[in-house]
């Protein structure tokens, strides 16, 4: 995987990106169809590494199999002392090459941000990584971890305010 140099700036479209996942977006954005591709089946790849390790706890754990995936996902959110996020995905065999990107490049992008950051974050970003001809292919596939991982969050927001009150 090729790593870009150029940071955004703060007056760059990606500024309003969270710095992570503004890098990855950046990085897709200057790149070529060919090697967009390339670089997304890299980080599908990794997407083992996303997995929750073991003698890890999460503050919430949700594995299912969705109609619009074709195999099980699991999503498992902690959040540390400064109540940041990290997320780990688990994924059945079955699952496709651009949800395995889409769960590497998330669990990257998105890691150590507030509740908060995740569920105001628009996924607009999501036809620069992949490409508008992924997006109108691939809809479901690629919006869906993204769609996981806003959920798990709204969840584990939903407890929290109830054990307050």
């Amino acid at each position: 995987m090729s790593s870009g140099s150029h940071e955004p700036t703060e007056d760059s479209p990606e500024s309003h990106y969270p710095g992570k996942l503004a890098s990855i977006i950046h990085l897709f954005e200057t790149l070529p169809e060919e090697e967009k591709r390339e670089n997304l089946i890299a980080y599908s790849e990794q997407a083992k590494k996303h997995e929750p390790k073991e003698g890890e706890t999460f503050d919430l754990e949700d594995v299912r199999k969705d109609e619009e995936c074709t195999d099980t996902v699991g999503v498992f959110l902690r959040l540390d002392a400064e109540k940041r996020a990290h997320f780990r995905i688990t994924l059945g065999p079955q699952v496709q090459t651009l949800t395995k990107a889409m769960t590497s490049i998330l669990c990257k992008g998105l890691d150590g941000l507030q509740i908060p950051e995740i569920l105001e974050l628009p996924a607009d970003f999501v036809p620069k990584i992949v490409g508008g001809h992924l997006v109108r292919i691939r809809s479901q596939t690629v919006y869906y971890i993204l769609t996981r991982i806003k959920s798990a969050c709204k969840v584990l927001l939903n407890r929290q305010r109830a054990a307050e009150a």
